[in-house]
């Protein structure tokens, strides 16, 4: 069927042989494209009507929040604050508890596969967790607060990290690390002095950088009731004071810009 539709190209050699040229597939990936783009429009209810429509809508939102409201400025101070900590702290707790799951998460450390298995299937279960359902989940059983929002930014940071840090160390030369085993250092010893500080670097600018993301993760939270910047996000919102959401977002982009800016100054150091 597909030659049919596009037959290939005859050549002509010198020698007066006729060759076929390889047919390229660009048609038909193009065409394959087209339909996956119209069928996720029908299963989605896309309307491009609307859109256009109501599209201007964002730009006037956006238009409200220039100037923003810089009498709201106090009032933000506090929640950042809370939103960096709750950051800081479960990404490092969080870096923190990734070292020995990503131990037994290698199997060229661990040799028992079932509890490489065990291990890895809770990273995987923790990384198909969203942090919001997580946040969620945290504030039925914590309660509302900072507390529930840095139980979240942990489990996530513990599964991103644990997942990237049990690949490194699997990928680490075992040169040395046998070398220790066999002067009589356990199996712990000689990961700590061998493994490990060849996998220290990317393992700190793996968790410098999930921090990062974390800032900008911790102000959805509140909309959850996990505390933070976001709660005021939210109530900015419900209330329709763009003015007093543009202030919001202003000053938390500043904030990551200058956290991106500084993390990014000490991982350049540790590559």
């Amino acid at each position: 069927m597909y030659d049919k539709i596009f037959p290939p190209k005859k050549i002509l050699l010198p020698n007066g042989k006729i060759i076929l040229e390889k047919r390229s597939r660009t048609p038909l990936i193009l065409i394959l494209i087209v339909i996956g783009i119209i069928l996720s429009l029908e299963f989605t209810k896309f309307d491009v009507y609307q859109l256009i429509k109501k599209g201007y809508e964002f730009f006037f939102i956006i238009g409200e929040m220039i100037p923003p409201n810089w009498e709201s400025l106090s009032n933000i101070w506090t929640p950042l604050m809370d939103t960096i900590k709750m950051s800081l702290l479960g990404s490092l707790l969080g870096s923190l508890a990734a070292i020995p799951v990503a131990y037994l998460a290698a199997s060229n450390i661990v040799r028992s596969t079932i509890i490489n298995t065990i291990a890895k299937v809770v990273l995987s279960i923790l990384r198909t967790l969203p942090t919001l359902v997580a946040a969620l989940i945290a504030t039925f059983i914590f309660g509302l607060g900072t507390l529930a929002g840095t139980v979240a930014i942990f489990l996530f940071t513990l599964a991103y990290v644990g997942k990237l840090l049990y690949e490194q160390i699997e990928n680490a030369s075992m040169g040395s690390f046998e070398a220790m085993e066999s002067l009589g250092m356990t199996r712990v010893q000689a990961f700590r002095n061998s493994i490990f500080p060849q996998v220290l670097p990317n393992f700190l600018s793996t968790s410098l950088f999930c921090f990062e993301g974390n800032v900008r993760y911790s102000a959805i939270l509140g909309y959850v009731g996990a505390g933070g910047i976001g709660l005021l996000l939210k109530e900015g919102l419900g209330w329709r004071d763009y003015a007093s959401v543009g202030m919001i977002l202003l000053v938390l982009a500043i904030t990551v810009f200058v956290i991106e800016t500084v993390s990014e100054h000490f991982r350049k150091k540790l590559v």
